[in-house]
């Protein structure tokens, strides 16, 4: 089966409607798959989407391949961005503003609603979270800036959207950002990040040491560093203990991260993970099972997860990361979201 990372989708009310990144990164949006899980929630939104006979014909199937809807692929667009951008200064691969990529989201969903009322069904954020979590803590008026009149013509468009939804308190808050636009100051967001890492130089008391990379799936999106080898991590004898030492270069933001190091795919231990400089750090006392194992034991033997390291994840490969990096980078600017671009303003500005 392709992995969630090689395929967009919108989860819809009784069904998952999928694309090919290559063909929305590359800017085309030509077919898309509609996979059904409950025929009779699916029905009334699919009838409006592409017609009493296709939908009978779809019903009758079970999935289809059809023409595909460009609402319904800019939304898929962007809900992959907002989980599976490769986010890599060294790869160069632009980090991506939340909260421009939540406003072009909430404006995407809207419009979604317009072509098949019903299709979402409370399954994606909609429009109005999306919003209030673009807006919250002036975090939109912060990162505007590059792209201040996009943003403006975003805000517009939600505003009306709001008010024919009678979500008066929202309309207006949109309408406020616009005129907060005109009056801010420029500036923007910055996110601290390191190049690189070293490790620590093998020696007396290394019992064993290695480097890792990071499974996208496995950690929230938009917080490490995509490349690979980010991972360094030992296992060293001090006085009576022993530890796990483990550094992950490449942050942009917080979040709650441990790293689970196993032997032969079995955890033995666990550390938890504190923002630093850039990058993320931690250690963990091992016990005296876990000290023995390591001592006898080859470092080829051992691994290190971070993030979630339960077998039922479906984590990605280092040739899906590779190929989702080559998409992102080979991608047409005339085709770039609105956190695309302002990353790019921004990028230019900089240097």
């Amino acid at each position: 089966m392709t992995h969630p990372v090689h395929s967009p989708v919108v989860a819809a009310d009784g069904a998952l409607i999928r694309f090919a990144l290559a063909d929305l990164l590359g800017g085309r949006t030509s077919s898309m798959r509609i996979e059904l899980s409950d025929a009779g929630a699916a029905e009334p939104w699919l009838t409006r989407l592409v017609g009493a006979e296709t939908s009978l014909t779809v019903i009758g199937q079970g999935q289809a391949d059809l023409p595909a809807s460009p609402e319904l692929g800019r939304l898929a667009l962007l809900l992959w961005l907002r989980r599976w951008w490769p986010a890599s200064p060294s790869l160069g691969v632009p980090s991506l503003d939340p909260a421009l990529l939540d406003l072009e989201t909430a404006v995407a969903t809207a419009a979604v609603e317009d072509l098949a009322e019903g299709l979402l069904d409370a399954f994606e954020a909609s429009p109005a979270e999306l919003f209030d979590t673009a807006s919250a803590d002036d975090a939109l008026l912060a990162a505007a800036p590059p792209v201040a009149a996009d943003v403006r013509g975003l805000c517009t468009r939600l505003s009306v959207w709001f008010d024919e939804q009678d979500d008066v308190v929202r309309a207006e808050a949109a309408a406020e950002v616009l005129v907060r636009l005109e009056t801010a100051a420029p500036g923007q967001r910055a996110y601290a990040l390191a190049a690189g890492t070293e490790s620590g130089v093998p020696g007396e008391g290394v019992l064993a040491s290695g480097r890792a990379s990071v499974d996208w799936a496995r950690v929230p999106p938009g917080v490490l560093d995509a490349a690979e080898g980010t991972v360094t991590w030992r296992i060293v004898t001090a006085a009576a203990t022993t530890r796990l030492e483990v550094d992950v270069a490449g942050a942009f933001a917080d979040a709650a991260l441990t790293a689970v190091a196993t032997h032969d795919g079995e955890p033995f231990a666990e550390a938890p993970l504190a923002l630093g400089a850039g990058r993320f750090t931690g250690t963990a006392d091992l016990d005296d099972a876990a000290s023995r194992l390591a001592a006898g034991v080859h470092s080829g033997r051992i691994g290190l997860v971070v993030g979630v390291a339960a077998e039922g994840v479906a984590g990605t490969t280092a040739e899906d990361r590779a190929a989702v990096v080559a998409l992102v980078r080979a991608r047409p600017p005339e085709d770039r979201t609105l956190a695309e671009r302002a990353a790019a303003a921004s990028t230019e500005e900089e240097f």
